[in-house]
């Protein structure tokens, strides 16, 4: 059977350009929602701050069979500050969700993280790292491990999702066991805010059918939804 991931980047609303929450207090509910009604479980990347400011919304996730994930603390670029600052960040934000779930997978931001600070993962008890992408340089195509972590790439930017479905599900159906991601800002309608188009564009309830349509796409096609950790294991 052929395999998907469907993960969110928990996170404030289209950072750095805001520092609002309405992604966590409209977009996430409906996410939720969603996936109950589809039957099937994600995986959720989530910052401490996040996790500080909306314990019952994060602890929510993997009481509903979710798999909880690190986003870092406060959406810090990884690639923008040193070693020690990353040890730092990320080292908080274990500390806070681990008391909101069993936390082992991880996301940076902007899906850049420096290759030599994946030990301090392995530090912080990860096992799974979704830091690269297929479609950033150097284009990673397959999954691998290195030490105790495996580094599993995300196959699509997020914004891909908010295009026409006769553009995007043909597109679809050539990707081989794809790991998509999305986020809760992108569930609200964005379209008045002052930040960049592709932040803006078919946001809200444009956003939520797309992605309905795009989960039962994959039924239709017999895949199998799986959250990260499993994948990961899965591929390796």
């Amino acid at each position: 059977m052929k395999k998907i991931v469907i993960s969110i980047d928990v996170e404030q609303d289209c950072p750095p350009m805001l520092d609002t929450m309405r992604g966590i207090e409209e977009g996430l509910p409906k996410l939720m929602e969603l996936f109950r009604q589809e039957g099937i479980k994600a995986t959720f990347f989530t910052t401490g701050k996040v996790a500080e400011l909306y314990p019952e919304a994060i602890s929510a996730i993997s009481e509903q069979g979710h798999e909880l994930g690190c986003h870092g603390y406060a959406h810090e670029r990884f690639d923008h500050i040193n070693k020690e600052k990353a040890m730092e960040a990320i080292s908080m934000a274990k500390s806070v969700l681990d008391d909101l779930g069993d936390v082992e997978s991880f996301r940076a931001p902007n899906l850049k993280f420096p290759v030599s600070y994946v030990g301090i993962l392995q530090d912080n008890g990860f096992t799974v790292d979704s830091s690269i992408a297929k479609y950033k340089p150097p284009f990673p195509r397959k999954t691998y491990k290195t030490g105790r972590i495996i580094r599993l790439p995300a196959t699509i930017t997020s914004s891909f999702i908010r295009l026409p479905l006769s553009m995007t599900l043909p597109l679809f159906d050539r990707m081989n066991d794809p790991v998509l991601f999305v986020h809760p800002w992108e569930f609200v309608d964005m379209s008045q805010t002052p930040i960049r188009y592709d932040c803006k564009f078919n946001t809200g309830e444009t956003a939520l059918n797309n992605l309905r349509a795009i989960i039962r796409h994959f039924k239709s096609k017999d895949y199998d939804f799986l959250r990260i950790r499993e994948m990961a294991e899965y591929l390796v």
